[in-house]
């Protein structure tokens, strides 16, 4: 089974327009207890992000700082044109970071970790096939992944792995899972067979690691490698 964005994402989203108001975007993100808000336009497609680093803009770019001898880190000062810009921006379309950076409720989460690594993003908005909002994914959707029940995890291993993908008796195939980390004893036919069984696991949904305890009767590998 692969997880989806759409089995992990937070459906229930707080999102405002492009003319919503600096004060009722700061209301929604505090009374939501939420980091950001999608930006929609009439057709409900995202358009941008309004966090609440882009709200605190108008803090760190107030002219008394300067006058009291603040200098901004390097990090704001590098971003200093489009950080006074949104300073100055009294609505959602002024503050927030466009174009978003939106995933498929269909991609996996795999896809959906490594679209926010490559865009340095902490969330995604989700989409349907008509580019409209589904819901949100963030880092803590993907991490929750890592608290599945072991035994859903070594349920899916024994079941989708080794009975169903490898096509090999496997029946001599001991699954444990522990803290997230599985374990693989017991003997396989041939080597190159057990070395996918064990690359096979550790792609399943929430496993932290995986133990080879696993021999064979035929070592193939050499023939392979030819």
């Amino acid at each position: 089974m692969r997880m989806t964005v759409a089995d992990v994402m937070t459906r229930k989203v707080v999102s405002v327009t492009a003319a919503t108001p600096f004060k009722e975007i700061a209301e929604a993100l505090i009374t939501g207890g939420i980091s950001a808000v999608p930006v929609l336009n009439h057709e409900q497609h995202v358009i941008g992000m309004v966090s609440e680093a882009d709200l605190l803009r108008k803090e760190e770019f107030r002219e008394q700082f300067y006058r009291e001898g603040y200098r901004p880190p390097l990090r704001a000062r590098l971003r200093r044109p489009k950080g006074r810009q949104k300073a100055e921006g009294d609505t959602a379309a002024d503050l927030m970071t466009g174009p978003a950076v939106c995933v498929s409720y269909e991609a996996s989460a795999v896809e959906a970790a490594r679209l926010m690594d490559t865009n340095d993003v902490k969330r995604l908005a989700v989409i349907d096939g008509d580019g409209c909002l589904l819901g949100i994914v963030s880092r803590r959707d993907l991490v929750k992944l890592f608290l599945r029940p072991e035994e859903e995890i070594a349920a899916e291993i024994r079941d989708d792995v080794l009975d169903r993908t490898l096509w090999i008796d496997t029946s001599s195939v001991t699954t444990q899972v522990r803290q997230g980390v599985v374990t693989l004893s017991g003997r396989m036919e041939r080597r190159t067979e057990a070395a996918i069984a064990v690359r096979l696991a550790g792609r399943v949904n929430g496993v932290v690691g995986v133990i080879d305890e696993l021999t064979w009767n035929t070592d193939d590998s050499t023939q392979e490698a030819r």
